[in-house]
């Protein structure tokens, strides 16, 4: 029997018509009926990418993973990614099999940190960088007017002045931890959206959204932390409560910019 029905007995079921969670709704929902039906997780996750044609690595029980072996070095030595029974691996599952590029980046980039400093209790700003991109990294393509209250953190023309023009703007999570808490939503969720636009003429598939990303996409620019921070309920469209503009006059979520000293 598959330990995720059990696991999923504690935690909401994924609401796959938010729209957060739309481009991974026909793989979740897949995967998460193999399991119900008791197929292990990793075993779900690998089939699934296997019977939709998709690149994406093998997943294994977190047992493979040998004592005392960095997590990042096992994928990158084996191409295997251990998985534990859960939400949190879930979504990662679904995250690498939607943006299979940037993942294995991402993970060569974790694995040549560690060849050169090994693994420690201090990360280092690379891989501190790396793994914030990995679990709450958002990617946004959008008019230039957005990017630019965005970027100021002017909350109210964000997203009520400029509101109608977030019909021409799509945002994707890439975080899977991002996807986990939106689970069970709660209004100070936020995302950190790379301060990188996916050009517009990109339009919607998401295989050349992750052609882009992992063609782009370095040790350098990742150590600049090159992220700023959106409350991802505050979306339009996304929470019903923010049809009122009052939802957004909350500074403990919607936070100002600090002018620099």
């Amino acid at each position: 029997m598959c330990a995720f029905r059990e696991a999923a007995q504690r935690w909401p079921a994924p609401d796959w018509a938010q729209p957060w969670n739309a481009p991974f709704a026909a793989d979740g929902a897949a995967v998460r009926t193999a399991c119900e039906r008791g197929v292990p997780l990793p075993q779900a996750l690998t089939q699934r990418i296997g019977r939709i044609g998709r690149c994406g690595p093998r997943f294994v029980p977190q047992t493979e993973l040998p004592e005392g072996m960095a997590y990042e070095r096992f994928i990158f030595d084996t191409g295997s990614v251990p998985t534990r029974e859960g939400l949190h691996d879930f979504f990662n599952g679904l995250v690498w099999m939607r943006f299979p590029a940037t993942k294995r980046l991402l993970n060569r980039l974790q694995a040549a940190e560690i060849a050169q400093a090994g693994v420690g209790q201090v990360r280092g700003p690379v891989r501190d960088a790396i793994t914030l991109f990995d679990e709450n990294a958002v990617l946004l393509q959008a008019p230039d007017e957005l990017w630019t209250a965005l970027l100021a953190r002017e909350w109210t023309r964000l997203f009520v002045e400029l509101r109608p023009l977030w019909a021409q703007a799509r945002l994707v999570l890439f975080g899977h931890a991002l996807l986990e808490k939106l689970v069970a939503p709660y209004k100070s969720i936020t995302g950190h959206v790379v301060r990188a636009p996916v050009p517009l003429a990109l339009g919607d598939d998401l295989a050349a959204w992750d052609a882009w990303l992992a063609g782009r996409l370095s040790a350098a620019e990742l150590a600049s932390k090159p992220f700023t921070p959106l409350p991802v309920l505050g979306l339009p469209g996304w929470w019903p409560a923010n049809q009122d503009r009052a939802f957004y006059a909350d500074t403990g979520v919607f936070r100002i910019r600090r002018l620099q000293a």
